[in-house]
Parts: structure tokens; C-alpha cells; sequence
């Protein structure tokens, strides 16, 4: 609410300045800014679970589908981006935003760890974990779950890495370029939705994070 009040106040200033002066870049600024630290309190609302969500019975395949269209436009010409969904894709219940956020900060993870180009592939299939049969992440609770997976062709990860790859504002990337919250978010999300995420990598042969 707080940052609500600074975006109108600088969005109502903006129009009264003239255009190009030196108080319209100072507020352009100041809005850049706000929507940065709004993005970054939505984050941290996602990890410690507070933030509202708005579940709902979604088809998946639709949701990566609109998203790789999109991050083909945006991640270069050296990275590929590939789908394969299962056609009978089981639907789930939701938050189609976080659901979007969760695979947005995987691709986008991934890209950066393919600085010299790459491919990142997208699959989903429907997987029954059974207590005497396929079993998911850790703790994760018998039933039916949709299992989406994004793989890169990246630098890959070593086992310290891996380990604390969920922490919050833990990174690899230089001071910058992350909050060190993408990653904690997705774990958060995921948690929320009742669901649960595996990885699997190794350094110079790229990165699998396996969503359930």
C-alpha cells in the first residue's frame, strides 16, 4: 500500500513537469525504482506465504505454451526454446500468476546459465506417485500430480551449489545482476500449491528442475 501511494504520487507529478526536463527524468527514475521494490515485496510476500492467491482449476500445457512464445522473443537468438506436453495433461489447481512466475524465473535461470547460447527444453506428464510405486520430491504426499520440467544445456551446478540452491538471497550471479529471492520464490510457490520440486545437475552438462 505503502508503494502504491509513492507510484500514483510520482505518476500524477510526471504530468505536471514538462516533457524531457530534468525533474521528468528524476521522476521517471523514482517509478523505475518503485516498481523494482514492488516485484521484490511480492517475492518476499510469495516466500513467507503471505501473499493472497487465487487458485484455480488450470490447463497447464496452455500456460508454458503462451510463456515459451514469449520468452522466444526475449532470450536471443542463441537459446532455443522447446516443448514437449503430454497431450492428456492432467489439470491443477492453482495460481495461473505464480504458475507464470514459477516458469519465467526457470527460463530465465537457465539463459543465464547458457551465456554462450544453448537449448532449454519444457515437458509435462502426468505421473501417479504411490508409496509402493514412483515416488516424487521429498515429503512429498502420494496422489496425482502434472510433473513439468525445464532442462538447459548450461554450466550445470556442483553439489554445494545445489544444496542451497533454495535459500533466500543465496546466488551465484555477481553483485547486480539478483536478489537471490527467483529461486526461493519458485520453492514457495510450488510448497504452496501442495506440490514439490526436484533437481538434478552437474557442472558442464546443464540443469533439470522437476516440478510436481
Amino acid at each position: 500500500n505503502l508503494l502504491l501511494v509513492i507510484l500514483i504520487s510520482c505518476d500524477l507529478a510526471s504530468k505536471l513537469v514538462p516533457e524531457g526536463s530534468r525533474l521528468q527524468a528524476l521522476l521517471d527514475e523514482t517509478l523505475n525504482a518503485t516498481h523494482r521494490a514492488t516485484a521484490l515485496t511480492r517475492q518476499l510476500l510469495t516466500f513467507s506465504r503471505q501473499q493472497v492467491v487465487q487458485m484455480r482449476v488450470l490447463e497447464v500445457n496452455g500456460l508454458i505454451e503462451e510463456m515459451a512464445t514469449m520468452a522466444r522473443r526475449l532470450i536471443g537468438e542463441d537459446v532455443t526454446v522447446r516443448t514437449a506436453l503430454a497431450r492428456d495433461a492432467w489439470p491443477v489447481e492453482a495460481d495461473p500468476d505464480q504458475i507464470t512466475q514459477v516458469l519465467m524465473n526457470l527460463v530465465v535461470n537457465a539463459r543465464d546459465a547458457m551465456p554462450d547460447g544453448g537449448a532449454i527444453a519444457i515437458e509435462t506428464e502426468n505421473v501417479a506417485v504411490r508409496p509402493d510405486g514412483p515416488r516424487g520430491p521429498d515429503g512429498l504426499a502420494p496422489g496425482d500430480y502434472l510433473v513439468c520440467a525445464v532442462s538447459d544445456t548450461g554450466c550445470g551446478m556442483d553439489d554445494d551449489t545445489r544444496a542451497r540452491l533454495f535459500e533466500p538471497f543465496f546466488t551465484t550471479k555477481p553483485p547486480g545482476k539478483g536478489t537471490g529471492l527467483g529461486l526461493s520464490t519458485v520453492y514457495g510457490i510450488v510448497q504452496q500449491s501442495g506440490g514439490g520440486i526436484a533437481v538434478e545437475s552437474e557442472v558442464g552438462r546443464g540443469s533439470t528442475f522437476t516440478i510436481y
